[in-house]
């Protein structure tokens, strides 16, 4: 599953990052915690992998809905 955004796509990489022992796992805030948590290194590797070209900065999770008029 390519990333949906460049922020997603860098949280990915900070927490492949942590994954690998590159960096620190206490320097992980935020979305890349929760994908450190949650995710295999083969998963956050598809995602940081994800070309940037026409990506948005960032997506919302779910858009919120309409209500009854």
């Amino acid at each position: 599953m390519p990333a949906r955004s460049k922020a997603q796509q860098r949280a990915a990489g900070a927490a492949l990052s942590a994954k690998r022992g590159e960096t620190k796992v206490s320097d992980l805030i935020g979305a890349s915690r929760e994908m450190y948590d949650s995710m295999t290194e083969a998963e956050l590797e598809e995602l940081a992998s994800t070309d940037l070209d026409g990506l948005p900065e960032h997506v919302e999770d779910d858009p919120p809905k309409k209500g009854r008029g």
